[in-house]
């Protein structure tokens, strides 16, 4: 799992090449097979191919798009309010165990937060609602940008990781 983790990176340039129905559906069992609050399963997902749609997709968010220009394909995560309080968690769960299926297959993404986010019409949420008929009571967190990758990044190394981040027993604690 740690290779794992050090490897997957921001991918943010695609190839032309579609992902398969086979890795698709890895991809979607990921999620599907996410812990959630409760057991409430409060997330869905829209799966975007459409390259008109996708297009539309990226006016949803005033930066951060740039991945689906060529990504071939686009998860939209979000989760039922009304269902779960903590759907932010969950979906952000998800999300990120998707990111995980993806890597592992050798494939990229980026994970494209729409949450909290302004396009030029306002609230990206609602932009995003618009353009995939998504009701109310669903909240949008995330768009993933999943395709083979076009670019090159080094993983992770050891040295990259910040060790003053843990505490150990209480905040003033860092030695262990």
């Amino acid at each position: 799992m740690i290779n794992l983790l050090k490897n997957r990176r921001s991918i943010r340039k695609f190839t032309d090449e579609t992902v398969s129905k086979e890795d698709l559906q890895k991809i979607l069992k990921a999620g599907l097979l996410s812990p959630s609050s409760m057991g409430k399963n409060p997330v869905e997902f829209i799966v975007i191919q459409d390259k008109e749609i996708i297009a539309k997709l990226e006016e949803c968010k005033k930066f951060g798009t740039m991945p689906l220009k060529t990504s071939p394909l686009v998860i939209c995560i979000l989760a039922d309010s009304e269902l779960s309080d903590v759907w932010v968690e969950d979906a952000s769960i998800v999300s990120i165990l998707m990111q995980l299926e993806v890597e592992k297959l050798g494939l990229g993404s980026t994970w494209i937060q729409i949450r909290n986010r302004e396009c030029s019409e306002g609230d990206s949420q609602e932009a995003v609602r618009k353009v995939l008929s998504i009701p109310k009571k669903y909240g949008v967190l995330s768009l993933i940008a999943i395709g083979h990758k076009n670019e090159e990044k080094k993983p992770y190394t050891d040295e990259d990781l910040d060790f003053e981040k843990v505490h150990y027993e209480n905040f003033n604690d860092k030695n262990n």
